[in-house]
């Protein structure tokens, strides 16, 4: 049986929301298909030579505590590994992006293929002036999330996905790191996705 939860959502200078997303008996290992991210885009062949995360998208996993700990810096796409190495490179700035409206609702999706009890999903933005032809660091992100969805330990369903709010004032193109934050284990996935507002 699937319920509909309200959640109080963070957002850096948007205050506090409130945003719907919906729980119940789920799965776990999973990568962001909404905006989609450049595991999704690997998986589905819209881009080539991408190494072994071509065929395993849902495996991007990395230590949590994002951003005081976590993936170093240039590896924070493929999550530290370095078997998707290829997630990292930033090919010239010209990975696929979403179309997105700055300030806008939108529906964050994810498609989850494992079981996890979840502490939170989380959402970063680069910064105005971020190098989209480099590796990303941490001094690229804006410095907290625009969005948290609370899950206090839930188990999210196979396809999750949460309505919340993009942030306000960003042009042209931007990256969006989500970091799906595992209550049960010392780890979190890893997803970035290149969009353009």
């Amino acid at each position: 049986m699937r319920k509909r939860i309200t959640a109080a959502v963070v957002g850096l200078g948007l205050g506090g929301a409130a945003m719907l997303f919906t729980g119940g008996s789920a799965q776990g290992h999973g990568f962001s298909t909404d905006p989609t991210s450049r595991q999704s885009h690997c998986a589905d062949g819209t881009v080539s030579d991408c190494g072994p995360i071509q065929h395993e998208p849902q495996s991007v996993e990395g230590p949590k505590g994002f951003p005081e700990a976590g993936p170093e810096d240039g590896a924070i796409c493929s999550g530290g590994n370095e078997g998707f190495k290829q997630l990292d490179d930033p090919r010239g700035g010209e990975w696929p992006t979403t179309k997105l409206t700055a300030g806008a609702n939108h529906t964050f999706t994810w498609s989850l293929t494992a079981m996890h009890s979840t502490t939170d999903f989380r959402y970063y933005v680069t910064k105005d002036g971020w190098d989209p032809s480099k590796p990303l660091t941490r001094a690229d992100l804006e410095p907290e999330p625009f969005l948290t969805v609370p899950m206090n330990g839930e188990q999210p369903p196979s396809q999750w996905s949460a309505e919340g709010k993009l942030p306000e004032g960003k042009t042209g193109k931007h990256l969006i790191l989500s970091v799906w934050n595992i209550a049960d284990t010392a780890n979190a996935f890893y997803a970035c996705s290149d969009v353009e507002f």
